[in-house]
């Protein structure tokens, strides 16, 4: 998450919302007066011709909140109440897809990239007409060009053939934030998310101005599981100690104040999967591959299957933090719900290849269910949690952190390594070469996240303060360790 903005606070005052209205069992019977309340009739409306397309849009933006898309509504007159109970009843969410576009929101962006200026000069060469295959190119009685948006491609050549450049390109947030091209306009002018080519970076959905990407929540899977009595245990992801300011002690007495049987460390999974890594590493270096890559970020996993094949000989083959931990907790309750917390949309995508886990919720659904639940951070007398994970399952939160944890095991003295954080297009571009055979170093540390997970996309806090607070709890951490000794 790169900033803190509108489109956050309207995502998450909404599924408080819901939550709120679910511990009063009142989910059903008040869902469809919600987007009433929530933009009452005498309400100023920004960004909307109306405050009826607003309230059709809260209403919409409920959808994927209780797990549900555009496409799982067949009649625009059944109302959302039909969906809540249906949400409440259904047990497992089986969708196929994990993000959706909300298209009453996608409907302001602009459908042809580039446009003309006042700075055109209407000048005598005309490269711009010149040089337009799709002679979408005209000019007015000033002699200043305009662009005929119905036969424009947005191939950019007259842009570059301006002397005076005075063409512009007008992005596409979402598009432009994707590093894989797997988001684009479908025949209605809405954003479109081709699964077979999206690796849940998660970076679409925080770069939509009018946030009309979401996530296909599970929030209420989960709640619905523990309302039942089911045994539900939280695996959480290390990067939580970037959330809050509060002791992770705290923190893990707040989520099962939710209703959770147990909340256990991934940091602890993190420590199997440092293991596993050193030894896998020390055997294929021995064995004369030339080097070999983390395997531990889903989103990576999700690029080198659809984008960079080449590289799979080079992937670690061990298991995420999460696929241990989730084995841990499988085993001290048999009968157990296993339930990962993170900032991550990628989990969503690695449950689904993974029998242990049943559930995936988010940093940013966590906070709205302690708003909608009204939990809040009060450190309990009685705090029964001791997160005696070691720093260096701690550390994988940040990037850097699995490189410093291999380190740790001393079995590879002559170790080289490299961080790959925050897959854009150069990047991706640096391990397409990498998965050629060479590389300039023996180990390689791939995380989607510019600065490692502290900052994914389903993060609570922005990502400066969310690297300041993570930085500061393992520095804690490492003065209380000091103390022990």
């Amino acid at each position: 998450m790169a900033f803190a903005n509108n489109v956050l606070i309207v995502r998450r005052v909404l599924m408080a919302k819901l939550v709120e209205l679910w511990k009063q069992d009142r989910l059903v019977e008040h869902i469809d007066r919600l987007p009433i309340e929530l933009s009452p009739r005498n309400a100023k409306i920004m960004g909307r011709c109306c405050i009826h397309k607003e309230r059709a849009v809260w209403k919409y933006k409920s959808f994927p909140l209780l797990g549900f898309d555009m496409n799982d509504e067949q009649d625009e007159l059944i109302p959302l109440s039909y969906y809540a109970e249906k949400a409440l009843k259904r047990g497992k969410n089986n969708k196929e897809n994990i993000l959706c576009v909300i298209d009453e929101a996608c409907s302001a962006c602009v459908q042809v990239n580039y446009e003309v200026t006042n700075l055109c000069r209407g000048c005598v060469a005309r490269a711009c007409y010149m040089n337009c295959s799709r002679k979408a190119i005209s000019f007015g009685e000033n002699g200043q060009a305009r662009i005929d948006h119905s036969k424009c491609v947005s191939c950019g050549i007259c842009k570059e053939a301006c002397p005076y450049h005075a063409i512009v390109y007008i992005p596409v947030p979402c598009e432009e934030a994707c590093p894989v091209k797997a988001i684009s306009k479908d025949e209605n002018g809405i954003e479109h998310i081709d699964e077979s080519k999206c690796i849940y970076c998660g970076k679409c959905i925080n770069a939509c101005p009018f946030g009309s990407i979401f996530e296909i929540s599970e929030v209420f899977d989960v709640l619905s599981k523990i309302k039942e009595g089911k045994q539900v245990i939280a695996i959480v992801a290390p990067s939580i100690m970037g959330q809050y300011s509060e002791k992770m002690e705290t923190i893990f007495e707040a989520i099962r104040e939710i209703g959770f049987h147990d909340v256990l460390e991934v940091a602890d999974g993190a420590m199997e999967t440092t293991r596993r890594e050193a030894e896998e590493l020390k055997e294929k270096l021995e064995e004369g591959q030339p080097f070999m890559t983390t395997s531990c970020c889903p989103s990576y996993i999700e690029l080198v299957n659809k984008h960079i094949k080449d590289m799979k000989p080079y992937v670690s083959t061990t298991g995420s933090p999460m696929y241990y931990t989730a084995r841990m907790a499988k085993e001290k309750y048999p009968e157990s719900l296993v339930v990962f917390i993170g900032p991550c949309v990628a989990k969503r995508s690695e449950a689904r290849r993974d029998e242990a886990v049943d559930y995936v919720m988010t940093f940013e659904e966590i906070n709205a269910i302690f708003d909608g639940l009204s939990i809040d951070m009060t450190p309990k007398n009685n705090e029964s949690f001791h997160c005696s994970a070691p720093k260096e399952g701690k550390g994988f939160g940040m990037s850097g952190g699995v490189i410093g944890a291999v380190k740790a095991q001393n079995l590879i003295p002559d170790l080289k390594a490299l961080q790959v954080s925050n897959l854009n297009k150069k990047n991706i571009g640096l391990l397409r070469a990498f998965s050629k055979g060479k590389a300039p170093v023996n180990f390689i540390e791939v995380m989607a996240c510019e600065g490692g997970c502290v900052t994914g996309p389903s993060a609570h806090v922005d990502a400066a303060t969310g690297s300041k607070l993570f930085k500061q709890a393992m520095e804690k951490f490492s003065v209380v360790k000091e103390s022990e000794k």
